[in-house]
C-alpha cells in the first residue's frame, strides 16, 4: 500500500459526528499499516475533562486488538484535507508499543514522510 492509498484510507475513515453540546466524534481520521500488512484505522473522539482519545489511540487499539504492534506506515487526516503528524502522547505510545515503531513511516504527503524517530531523536526509552 502506497502513501496515497493509506492517505485516502485515513480520509475516508473521517466521519464528523456531533455529539452533544461541545463534543465530537471523527473530525480526525487516521489509517496504519501494520507488520502483516493489514490497515487498521481509528477516528478521534473529542470530550470534555481529557476523557477523549486520538484518532492514533483508536487505530493502535483496533490493531492490539488483533494482536499486533509494529506500525509500518501512518497517515492521519485532519479537517480540511490536511495530513499531519501525531501528537506527543501517540507518538509515545506506538514507541512503548514496540521499539521497532522508532522506524515507522508518518506520511506527511503523497510523497512525503518522516520516521518516528526523527521526530523524537532523543528518547527516554532508547
Amino acid at each position: 500500500m502506497d502513501n496515497r492509498d493509506l492517505i485516502r484510507v485515513a480520509k475516508e475513515t473521517r466521519k464528523p459526528m456531533k455529539l452533544r453540546e461541545d463534543f465530537s466524534s471523527g473530525d480526525v481520521g487516521c489509517a496504519i499499516l501494520s507488520g502483516s500488512g493489514i490497515v487498521y484505522t481509528g477516528v478521534c473522539i473529542d470530550l470534555a475533562c481529557g476523557l477523549g482519545f486520538c484518532a492514533e489511540v483508536s487505530a493502535i487499539a483496533d490493531m492490539l486488538k488483533n494482536g499486533e504492534t509494529r506500525i509500518i506506515k501512518l497517515a492521519v487526516a485532519f479537517p480540511e484535507d490536511r495530513i499531519g503528524v501525531p501528537c506527543g502522547r501517540c507518538r509515545e505510545m506506538m514507541i512503548q508499543i514496540d521499539k521497532e515503531n522508532m522506524d515507522t513511516k508518518i506520511i506527511l504527503g503523497e510523497d512525503k514522510e518522516i520516521t518516528l524517530k526523527e521526530l523524537l531523536p532523543l528518547h527516554w526509552l532508547d
